[in-house]
């Protein structure tokens, strides 16, 4: 008589990875698109707070309208970057800790719709964010910008894409809301040190100079300072903005590679 063997049970295959798909990014980017028109504490903080400090930021300069003029543009590129930043890395981290982003990875919907749903969401914010910004400074508050303010608002608008970028990818590594604003002591106040806001790189600490040239807030800066100061495109402004971008790319790409698919 035959003793009968144990079937062992076949271990299920990790799932394959997803295509991407546009259908799928576009529908993520109108769920939270709708999600953030009930948050007007959200919306609040990320298109008129940077209107709000650069108009205190135009009279508390109000005797010298010149160093507001210095100092005026290079804050348009920072204050998007910096709010953007805070608004994304909390809003996916709350996704994450309430399990909407692990039922979410469950559909067929891949890390790269994911983040890319993301990033066009709060991207068409941005949008929003960097023309009123750019349109107050310029046309309310009277920044005298030699070339276009076109361009100014084309550095804006990458500024808050790379803070929300960035703001995605710190949120992978958070697991409160709290630790998620514990992050911008780390992450952006480093670079608004070093940015050149305070006093050009060139004038500080060797070592300090060459941690300020791979920082990507450095480029947000001397671009906007292109605008300020030359008629026409530059190859400096080309180099800026095409690091400005080309970061904003990197950081997402390293967003979808650290998504994780449980909530720990």
């Amino acid at each position: 008589m035959t003793t009968p063997t144990a079937t062992a049970t076949p271990i299920p295959a990790a799932p394959a990875p997803r295509a991407f798909s546009g259908a799928r990014t576009l529908a993520t980017a109108s769920r939270v698109l709708r999600q953030l028109r009930h948050d007007p504490r959200s919306i609040a903080l990320m298109i008129l707070v940077p209107c709000v400090m650069l108009f205190l930021l135009r009279y508390v300069f109000d005797g010298d309208t010149r160093t507001f003029d210095s100092i005026g543009a290079s804050l348009l590129g920072i204050f998007p970057l910096i709010t953007m930043f805070l608004v994304t890395s909390i809003a996916t981290l709350r996704e994450r800790t309430s399990g909407t982003l692990e039922r979410l990875l469950a559909l067929p919907l891949g890390k790269a719709d994911l983040i890319a749903g993301y990033a066009l969401a709060f991207g068409a914010l941005a949008i929003v964010q960097s023309a009123l910004a750019s349109g107050l400074a310029v046309w309310g508050l009277g920044l005298d910008v030699v070339g276009s303010p076109w361009l100014l608002l084309l550095v804006a608008l990458l500024d808050a894409l790379l803070g929300t970028a960035l703001g995605l990818f710190v949120s992978a590594f958070a697991s409160s809301e709290f630790q998620a604003v514990q992050f911008m002591p780390a992450v952006i106040f480093p670079q608004l040190l070093l940015c050149g806001l305070f006093t050009a790189r060139e004038n500080m600490q060797p070592v300090l100079e060459a941690i300020s040239n791979v920082l990507p807030m450095s480029y947000a800066v001397d671009g906007m300072n292109e605008v300020l100061r030359h008629t026409d495109v530059t190859t400096n402004f080309v180099r800026d903005v095409l690091i400005v971008a080309g970061c904003a790319v990197l950081v997402l790409a390293l967003g979808a590679a650290t998504l994780r698919r449980r909530t720990a």
